[in-house]
């Protein structure tokens, strides 16, 4: 990575504060297990796949806990040139428009300008990961019923910011040449969700196209 790249990619340029996990949990010892395989440049089909004995609510909440932390930091050395100006439809292309629904103040699907939707993303998402119901953090406490479909929705929704970014921004990208960094953050990620099929597929066609490129 270069010492550019570095500083783009250290300086806090996140959207929010990154979740950490409690050092001395499980998850703690999941989240620096998964950080290592990625760090030894293995193949990161294997990578993703369930560790032995390990259970697949805590190996998801990891995962997703992660992928937030770094899809953040991407959509944030790109946010000053995803202005309303810009782009105002939250899109991937003219195919694909994505509206905003939070079931609180956007009842139904709302058009919304892509920074619009990106910050209501980035702070529905938090609101989730930081609620102990939906992902607890003490050691015992189970996941509720219903937790690997609030996963499903929170990573789809994040697949949306690759589809916007990859889009509509990827020139920046390459200007300060983070494109190896995003391509190897996104084949993570597609991966991942694939590999425990949290993503339906048809949400996943905006970047066919790509993906065949980068991950086939």
């Amino acid at each position: 990575m270069s010492i550019a790249l570095k500083q783009v990619f250290n300086k806090d340029k996140t959207f929010r504060p990154k979740r950490k996990f409690e050092p001395g949990t499980q998850r703690f010892e999941l989240h620096k297990r998964a950080q290592a395989t990625l760090h030894s440049g293995v193949d990161l089909k294997a990578a993703v796949q369930l560790p032995r004995g390990e259970d697949q609510n805590d190996w998801v909440a990891v995962h997703v806990v992660d992928f937030f932390n770094r899809i953040n930091l991407i959509y944030g050395t790109i946010c000053e040139f995803c202005t309303e100006r810009t782009c105002p439809v939250m899109s991937g292309g003219p195919k694909y428009e994505y509206r905003w629904q939070d079931d609180m103040k956007y009842k139904k699907p709302t058009a919304l300008p892509a920074p619009q939707y990106m910050n209501l993303l980035m702070d529905w998402i938090e609101m989730q990961i930081n609620n102990e119901d939906i992902f607890p953090t003490s050691v015992g406490v189970p996941f509720p019923k219903n937790f690997l479909q609030i996963c499903k929705k929170i990573l789809c929704r994040l697949f949306r910011v690759f589809v916007h970014v990859y889009i509509h921004h990827f020139d920046r990208i390459i200007l300060i040449g983070a494109e190896a960094h995003v391509n190897t953050c996104y084949k993570h990620f597609y991966y991942f969700v694939t590999e425990l099929n949290l993503i339906d597929r048809k949400e996943l066609e905006p970047l066919k196209e790509l993906t065949t490129r980068l991950c086939h």
